[in-house]
């Protein structure tokens, strides 16, 4: 997910923020009267690095060209780490992740992803039909974005595919496969 021409870039940024958070809280302290013998507390820094709207950089990267269902299957991923996908063979560890369950009838489940999809930061809806939905999630700090896309099969009833891929970098630390997770539990728990 980081490119490793932006690694020295992203070291600096990160040493910034720390630097900074380190020494404004500092700074904001009122000084002691002469009287006060009592030294002044120390309150450890908070660097808030998520921000609400727009991240600090943007690293989107181009969207990629062969997103949507092909053939009745989504897109192949590429042979770096940066992806999962449940339309992967089960022999390929590093990309294949299992289908997400559903109960919901199949025109029901779509409505339900979006709402727990949107419910997410920093989620974007792209295209959405009654058996597919296509989202981009971008990174809080360097505004890295992954293309998420879900696909209800009529060949696998009640299994929704989906595939999670970084554009941009080699690996992305396992940052796709975790969101694929927390979408499983979050739609688990919106179908209960």
């Amino acid at each position: 997910m980081v490119p490793s021409r932006f690694s020295g870039l992203i070291a600096l940024s990160l040493t910034v923020v720390f630097w900074f958070g380190m020494i404004a809280p500092i700074a904001a302290q009122p000084a002691p009267s002469p009287a006060s013998t009592v030294a002044p507390t120390v309150v450890a820094p908070t660097v808030e690095i998520a921000m609400a709207s727009k991240p600090l950089f943007s690293f989107s990267g181009k969207r990629p060209a062969n997103l949507g269902i092909q053939s009745g299957k989504l897109a192949v991923c590429p042979n770096s780490p940066n992806c999962v996908s449940s339309q992967a063979t089960t022999g390929d560890s590093e990309h294949h992740i299992a289908p997400i369950a559903y109960k919901s009838a199949p025109s029901e489940v779509i409505t339900k992803l979006k709402s727990v999809l949107e419910s997410m930061e920093r989620t974007q809806v792209i295209t959405e039909t009654g058996d597919y939905l296509y989202v981009e999630f971008t990174s809080a700090l360097m505004g890295f974005v992954d293309d998420v896309e879900f696909y209800v099969d009529p060949s696998t009833p009640g299994q929704l595919q989906v595939r999670s891929a970084s554009r941009l970098g080699q690996s992305d630390l396992g940052v796709n496969r975790k969101r694929v997770e927390e979408i499983r539990a979050k739609l688990a728990t919106a179908e209960a």
